[in-house]
């Protein structure tokens, strides 16, 4: 296990100086609407937290955690916060696999297939789309995700912006319970799938949800998701543990200690196994845990896009 002070630091500094907590700054790894027509004006902003659009470059860091942890170059995690930001950003160009990227942007793709299709007026604005800060909550800094919600929530009411629509729990969590309380800004906050209203039928597909920790256990939208696949004809098999019982895929852990996520996600993955029906995740770190582990798993939003032609 890292020392959890050394993981702190490191993203604290990384996001005090270019709002990433990889220090890579937005535009590097925020790229996935170029070449869209996504609207600059609208009624409500899509608001991604950069959450999908980090998971690559979180799956390549990963693996370098896991070869040392437990060795001595563990208590030199520190030493990042050193390394210039340009050669970060450099770095981080060619860090992550093309397909990665790829997959990563065509989940958040079909969340604008979605929501187009239900007819919502929505806009997209790059430069006002950042990381919630979300990490340094769950490690512990509250002085430091303090400061970034109230830079991030200030960004925002500045612009005039007050409807929000998310795509990931995390970020959801952040912006529609943590920044009201400790930046004393509040936003109209909804998750992309409570918008899906268009009608459409299966009747054939059997899948198992996968409910993230935020989602289930904190903001109870566990219902939401499971009430569009009862409107589209298709059965979901529910999971021993699930809606405010959900048994977490150890995410949060992993930036400190990568063997106890494994574990952790190891007993996830045997009681979704149990279904023997594919799973779909709603949150990019389950997604991507659950896809190291080799699971059948795709996002919610792939494959309900399907149906959105």
């Amino acid at each position: 296990m890292y020392n959890p002070r050394y993981i702190i630091d490191v993203l604290a500094d990384n996001i005090r100086k270019t709002r990433n907590p990889f220090g890579a700054g937005n535009g590097t790894v925020n790229t996935w609407w170029k070449g869209s027509d996504l609207p600059s004006e609208g009624d409500t902003m899509l608001f991604t937290g950069l959450m999908y659009q980090l998971m690559p470059y979180i799956k390549k860091t990963t693996r370098h955690i896991e070869r040392f942890e437990g060795t001595k170059m563990a208590d030199y995690v520190w030493l990042q916060k050193y390394v210039p930001k340009l050669m970060v950003k450099l770095g981080f160009i060619f860090m992550a696999d093309r397909k990665d990227k790829e997959a990563s942007n065509h989940i958040l793709e079909s969340m604008v297939k979605l929501l187009v299709k239900s007819n919502v007026n929505l806009f997209y604005r790059p430069k006002l789309d950042y990381y919630s800060g979300i990490l340094l909550y769950d490690l512990g800094d509250n002085e430091g995700f303090i400061e970034h919600a109230r830079f991030v929530a200030t960004k925002l009411k500045a612009n005039g912006i007050k409807k929000i629509i998310t795509v990931d729990p995390h970020t959801t969590y952040a912006l529609k319970v943590l920044y009201p309380k400790y930046t004393g800004i509040e936003f109209d906050v909804e998750t992309y799938f409570e918008l899906i209203d268009f009608e459409a039928r299966d009747g054939k597909s059997q899948v198992t949800l996968h409910d993230p920790c935020f989602y289930g256990r904190y903001m109870e939208l566990s219902d939401k998701p499971r009430k569009i696949l009862d409107r589209f004809g298709i059965d979901h098999v529910e999971v021993r543990n699930s809606g405010k019982f959900t048994h977490c895929c150890g995410g949060p852990a992993e930036s400190i200690s990568p063997a106890l996520t494994q574990e952790i996600l190891s007993k996830r993955y045997a009681s979704l196994q149990e279904t023997g029906k594919p799973i779909l995740a709603m949150c990019p770190v389950c997604l991507g845990n659950l896809q190291k582990i080799g699971a059948d798993v795709q996002d919610l939003s792939v494959f309900l896009a399907r149906y959105a032609n």
